[in-house]
């Protein structure tokens, strides 16, 4: 397993959702895993970003809150 670049995941990425200048860690370490990492995009992508009963931030604010839950770094 490789980590890609923040360069060569620009490239294979379409957009990013979450831009700080740089793209997070977490994002790089998913794409790093060929086979999970494309299904893991798509299903994060319906989670935060399609329709349904939850705002972004409500769902932004449920993603930290587990996050926090596991102590999660990232």
């Amino acid at each position: 397993m490789t980590i890609p670049s923040e360069e060569a995941l620009r490239r294979a990425l379409p957009f990013a959702p979450y831009d700080f200048g740089f793209l997070p860690a977490m994002t790089r370490l998913v794409m790093a895993h060929d086979r999970i990492g494309p299904f893991f995009g798509l299903l994060f992508g319906q989670i935060m970003f399609a329709p349904g009963k939850l705002t972004r931030g409500e769902r932004e604010m449920v993603a930290a809150i587990t996050a926090a839950a596991q102590d999660c770094h990232y």
